[in-house]
């Protein structure tokens, strides 16, 4: 490849540093302000060119950098953020936007980049609309804790089980903020449920948009045919991280790629050992964990396993263990698929 090159990406600006293999010569510099128009224009250098190709890590904004570089016709290739740290060896001198450009650029001359998989468009997209969900998601929950949290703090009797799911629940919490809490106290309950039911519309309709994109897409669908506990949402979210053809080489490599691998003592680790890595997609994991929760139901197939870890440990490593083995099932399932797993149903 007689052009090779690093992109560093910021917010604020792109650094890159690039060869020309032919005639030895570098170039450094800067892409300021960083958005898609400056970018555009900077890559008008190498219209025509069809043997130049960048490296970039896979770091926040990269989707609109490797977009730009493919209508440019250059090759995109993206890196492994953690991995290229680690290729970088022992810091000996300070590190800067340059010095990860140009690191990025030695790289890829040696054809050592620690490549990530770049999904097509409309599995990109799936997975910022599964992102979308769980924030939802998680911000409901949130706002359900600081209603539980002022009632505490103001000595009103605690909510029960469910209350916020039903319209008569709702009442009830609304007559008893009324007798139990001071003004403010009240206001802040009111504030939460109003937040909370448009959280809710808003969940409702993400939810329809990914039922229909699980419906039209070919491994999803198989999914959640063939595995027990995996739904629709669930199983768009491991077809859109693990799916394509030669994704990993084992169902153990796509558990660690999920995060749900058991760390272990090592010396380029800061953290104790026998923990959750929880390095990945935090959407995937959360999808196989709900999923294995339903192997606590006594029909489910393999419950007498899911008793069996809950006697000698607990619910939660009971349903860890069933998420492993989800996504191991899911793995060898997508393998056979290949690509046909991205597939339009």
């Amino acid at each position: 490849m007689p052009i090779v090159g690093g992109l560093d990406i910021h917010r604020k600006q792109i650094t890159f540093d690039y060869l020309d293999t032919e005639t030895g010569q570098v170039r450094r510099g800067q892409i300021s302000p960083a958005d898609r128009a400056h970018l555009r224009a900077w890559l008008a250098r190498f219209a025509g060119r069809q043997d130049v190709a960048f490296a970039l890590e896979g770091c926040a904004g990269w989707r609109y950098v490797a977009e730009e570089l493919a209508a440019a016709g250059v090759t995109a290739h993206l890196a492994e953020p953690a991995d290229t740290a680690f290729a970088r060896g022992r810091k000996r001198h300070a590190k800067t936007d340059k010095t990860d450009a140009r690191h990025l650029r030695m790289l890829l001359a040696e054809d050592r980049v620690p490549e990530c998989w770049i999904p097509p468009a409309r599995i990109l997209e799936c997975r910022a609309l599964l992102e979308l969900y769980n924030d939802l998601r998680r911000e409901r929950t949130a706002w359900a804790q600081r209603i539980h949290a002022v009632l505490f703090h103001q000595g009103a009797p605690p909510l029960g089980e469910g209350v916020l799911r039903t319209e008569q629940g709702v009442a009830g919490l609304r007559a008893a903020a009324a007798a139990h809490l001071s003004p403010v106290g009240q206001l802040q309950v009111a504030t939460a449920l109003e937040v909370i039911d448009a959280l809710e519309a808003r969940l409702h309709a993400v939810r329809h948009q990914l039922l229909d994109a699980a419906r039209h897409l070919a491994g999803a669908k198989v999914l959640a045919a063939r595995l027990y506990g995996v739904g629709p949402v669930t199983a768009l979210a491991i077809t859109c991280w693990l799916g394509g053809a030669g994704r990993f080489s084992s169902s153990r490599k796509a558990v660690r790629f999920a995060g749900l691998d058991i760390t272990v003592s090592s010396s380029d680790r800061k953290g104790p050992p026998g923990k959750l890595s929880r390095q990945g997609p935090p959407v995937l994991r959360w999808a196989v964990y709900e999923a294995g929760k339903a192997h606590a139901r006594t029909s489910a197939p393999d419950h007498g396993y899911y008793v069996a870890v809950k006697d000698r440990k607990n619910s939660k490593r009971a349903c860890l263990s069933e998420a492993r083995k989800i996504l191991r099932q899911a793995h060898h399932i997508l393998a056979e698929l290949g690509d046909d797993a991205l597939a339009a149903a």
